[in-house]
């Protein structure tokens, strides 16, 4: 028997007042803030080059605000966004703490507000404040989006091709 996976929430199941602790955490490696500093044009020395970073008065190289902004948005889409139609903003951002190479980002978001669109009849539109914090429990990031999300069974299917060779029967893993 084939059973559905899950698809994320749609603008029917948020509740203003609600939190999701969202499920994954990600420890934030040297690869990760030189490939996002790099690939984004930022030539702030603080990101990349430890010599540097070694003489500030962190220490050590700080992570791109920006590659932390992007990880602990990723983190909620499978609570707020996985049937996102669109974004349509993020306000209110905050860097309350430095991250470092080495640090663990885990996030949780709470529902602000919840309206109809009043411009598609598909989708609602829903505020969430969204807050990362570390290992320790510090926050590191906080901010409000705002994102349509599409009213169930109004997403796009997600195909599911059929497969035509099922030579894995049996097969361990």
């Amino acid at each position: 028997m084939i059973k559905d996976s899950w698809r994320g929430r749609f603008f029917e199941d948020f509740e203003v007042g609600e939190v999701y602790q969202h499920p994954l955490g990600r420890t934030v490696t040297t690869t990760d803030n030189m490939w996002f500093t790099l690939l984004t044009q930022n030539t702030a020395p603080i990101h990349v080059d430890h010599a540097y970073a070694s003489q500030t008065s962190f220490g050590r190289p700080l992570v791109d605000s920006t590659f932390t902004l992007a990880l602990v948005t990723g983190q909620s889409v499978t609570d707020i966004s996985q049937n996102v139609f669109a974004n349509l903003g993020w306000t209110d951002v905050i860097l309350p703490k430095p991250v470092f190479e080495g640090d663990t980002i885990y996030s949780q978001s709470e529902v602000l507000d919840t309206r109809a669109s009043q411009s598609r009849a598909n989708v609602g539109i829903v505020t969430v404040k969204t807050v990362g914090f570390n290992q320790t429990g510090q926050v590191v990031i906080a901010f409000k989006r705002t994102v349509m999300v599409y009213k169930r069974g109004h997403a796009p299917a997600i195909p599911h091709p059929t497969i035509l060779d099922d030579s894995t029967k049996g097969a361990s893993s």
